[in-house]
């Protein structure tokens, strides 16, 4: 049981007073009376609106559902249905074209385009990893995954492979950094003489010449006797590419140029996750979240584990030393990831704060006020490296519904700064557009926060799952995979696009995609993910620093910034009504087949996610899926399966007897799957273990939950779990 500690009109668990008051405040300047007043404040004052907006939902959804029940199988009328959802408030009218006047952002934001990284803020490896994935190698991505076509072969080098992965980089280097009149795979010396790229190829008999890049401008600095015998820099659309040439490397003795690796600039942002990835449930488990933010905000965070038998302690990567430059200004590349921080939504409370009637807090207003003042110690950090440049720091707000709710977390931001003495629009806001409400009203929800937005992102999987939600009484849904095909998909995804160009987010703020869910297939993710770029998106979402790396080279390919320009100058390609038809199966008839595949699919999904969430406090990992291949998975993949299966279940499509035999079926599954894991606690033979009961939840009550939403069932089960681990200890 938790213990708790007065603070100005709050009750605070001990974990949290001795975190803020120990470790987070000294340093800051801010007193513990200021922060624990304004975080009282802020509680009080402004819970009463969270309750009221959570409540605006509920009768919304309330009014969707009637309006769906009363036209009793009638054919679905998109004129009627959009006046409906006007006339109760659910669209917003639009007022007239704005532009966002977000005060300067740092340049990941304002003018560079690249990959961006998702971890849980509970791993501090996991976090460190990602910040130091700025930089990485393209010989080892493509060395170490399938993205030559195959995975790489057991045992120690290949020479062979290593051949293929230098001729890949080779012809990548002459699609986006051509040399004058030649190849890269042609040359035989690399090097810099009078501030110019100089490229030595065969010319005829034995004797040489030396050309340059197509596009000189593209040298963008050197150095020579530091790490290597000699390190270029060539920037493409934004991104750096450094060329090693060293000699005393395995890789550089044997290359015609003694060019032993390229690195590129690869994960330009990263967001540490407070929400959808982790799985903090009391006191002790946001302690330990907050606490690697902190870190991450300090400098200092270090994480020591063992690796191959050795014990190794990461920290963040030193800056890098100074490049000469054609200019002679001199370049100091940026050595770290720019670093945001995802708060959670509006709907769940927390334990760790109990307000003056005894209640649990809203998670988000103590999310805030947290994260913010552990941000403080990078704006007033007195020397070394800083994460924002521009005084900034970037909040990720996820799960919104609407114009009003974005509103309200630019309140809440406001009163935060008030709070810890920060200048107003310090805060920096993402929106996360996977909500029904928010991407059908969102040129009013940038409006919203248009002095404070920096970010907007797609979210395929908690946007699926909350139009299954929402249109839950419309009839039975499409399979889960055939949603990407939906008319509404493709215009949710252009009009994000479309919208904050028009709201004038280029040159300020982040336009982005989500997520790569297959860490494993690296191949269809350098096929497939060039669609981000290619799309006008500045930012993408990749599950790890190696895939980071790969993808920055859609990057090099498409500019971004033109990309922009282009989709801009075309105009809309898709309405609003596009966005609002509802991906109902209509007439269409399953086959007996694709039913028992999709809901074998859906619960075999659920099971591998939740026991590890239930059991061992996972909130994010690599889960495999029905055909052993892994998979990202987190509370987004969660609930589109759940929501998936509570839909067919309420229209009849799959009874609930055939759903438990599934289950019960797939648990056997998972069960094998994780034989491996000694922390592994299987779910048959009894399926009576708290995990398979969260599962149930989830599928047999999921059309009862709050937007669908994963979390009320996903924390009670957990917190249940941690007590009787708990009792098992104490006895």
């Amino acid at each position: 049981m938790a213990h708790y500690v007065d603070r100005a009109g709050l009750r605070v668990a001990e974990p949290l007073v001795a975190f803020v008051e120990g470790q987070a405040l000294p340093g800051t300047g801010v007193g513990a009376e200021a922060f624990w007043s304004g975080l009282s404040a802020i509680i009080h004052d402004l819970g009463p609106r969270n309750r009221e907006l959570l409540a605006i939902r509920e009768r919304l959804q309330s009014q969707i559902d009637d309006w769906h029940i009363a036209q009793g199988g009638a054919e679905h009328d998109p004129e009627d249905y959009e006046t409906f959802l006007r006339e109760i408030g659910y669209l917003v009218p639009e007022g007239p074209d704005f532009r966002i006047a977000t005060p300067p952002t740092d340049p990941e934001f304002a003018s560079l385009a690249g990959p961006q990284l998702v971890v849980p803020a509970t791993n501090a490896r996991f976090a460190l990893n990602a910040a130091n994935a700025r930089w990485g190698s393209l010989y080892d991505a493509l060395y170490g995954t399938d993205a030559l076509g195959d995975a790489p072969p057991p045992g120690g080098y290949d020479p062979a492979r290593g051949q293929r992965v230098v001729a890949w980089v080779r012809d990548h280097l002459d699609a986006v950094a051509p040399l004058a009149g030649a190849s890269w795979h042609d040359i035989r010396w690399l090097g810099v003489e009078d501030g110019r790229l100089l490229a030595e190829v065969a010319g005829e008999g034995t004797a040489s010449r030396r050309i340059g890049l197509a596009d000189p401008a593209q040298l963008a600095g050197w150095q020579e006797g530091g790490i290597a015998d000699r390190q270029i820099l060539l920037r493409v659309n934004g991104l750096l590419i450094e060329i090693v040439i060293d000699r005393a490397t395995p890789i550089g003795a044997t290359d015609p140029a003694n060019i032993s690796d390229v690195w590129v600039e690869a994960a330009l942002s990263t967001i540490i996750d407070l929400e959808d990835s982790v799985a903090c449930v009391d006191a002790e488990d946001k302690v330990r979240a907050y606490g690697v933010w902190l870190g991450l905000m300090r400098g200092d965070l270090e994480e020591t584990f063992e690796k191959d038998g050795r014990m190794i302690t990461r920290r963040l990567n030193p800056d890098f030393e100074p490049y000469k430059t054609p200019d002679g200004r001199g370049l100091i590349p940026r050595a770290r990831s720019l670093l945001l921080v995802r708060n959670v939504g509006h709907l769940m409370t927390t334990p760790a704060v109990l307000d003056r009637d005894g209640q649990e807090a809203f998670e988000g207003l103590v999310d805030a006020m947290v994260s913010v003042l552990c941000a403080l110690h990078d704006l007033r950090r007195p020397g070394g490296a800083r994460n924002s440049i521009t005084d900034s720091i970037y909040v990720v707000k996820p799960k919104m519904h609407g114009p009003d709710e974005v509103a309200f977390a630019v309140t809440l931001f406001d009163r935060v700064e008030e709070a810890l003495g920060l200048p107003r629009l310090t805060v920096k806001l993402g929106i996360m557009d996977e909500e029904r409400r928010t991407s059908a009203n969102l040129r009013e929800c940038i409006r919203a926060a248009r002095e404070r937005v920096a970010f907007i992102n797609t979210g395929f999987l908690d946007r699926t799952g909350d139009e299954i939600h929402t249109s839950m009484e419309a009839g039975p849904m499409i399979p889960k995979g055939d949603m990407k095909a939906a008319t509404w998909i493709r215009a949710y995804e252009e009009r994000n696009v479309e919208i904050g160009l028009a709201c004038g987010l280029r040159g300020r703020a982040q336009i982005g995609k989500g997520m790569w869910a297959a860490p494993d297939r690296m191949a269809a993710m350098l096929k497939e993910k060039i669609a981000h770029p290619r799309a006008g998106a500045s930012c993408a979402w990749v599950p790890s620093p190696t895939a980071a790396v790969l993808h920055a080279t859609h990057y090099h390919r498409v500019d971004v910034a033109a990309r922009q320009e282009e989709i801009a100058a075309a105009g809309p390609r898709a309405t609003l009504r596009d966005l609002l038809t509802i991906p109902v199966l209509g007439g269409r008839n399953l086959s007996e087949a694709e039913i028992a595949q999709e809901v074998d699919n859906n619960c075999q999904g659920i099971l591998g996610y939740v026991v590890r969430w239930i059991d061992q406090g996972v909130g994010c990992s690599k889960v495999p899926d029905i055909h052993d291949i892994g998979l990202m998975e987190d509370r987004a993949t969660c609930r589109i399966s759940s929501q998936a299966l509570a839909n067919w279940l309420h229209h009849g499509i799959v009874s609930e007897a055939q759903v438990m035999e599934a289950l019960r079926r797939m648990a056997r599954v998972v069960d094998r799957q994780n034989a491996g894991d000694p922390l592994y606690r299987p779910m048959a033979p009894g399926y009576d273990g708290v995990a398979f009961q969260a599962a149930c939840d989830l599928v047999f009550r999921g059309r009862l939950q709050p937007s669908g939403y994963t979390e009320p069932i996903l924390h009670r089960r957990r917190q249940e779990r941690k007590a009787q681990d708990q009792a098992r200890g104490a006895a």
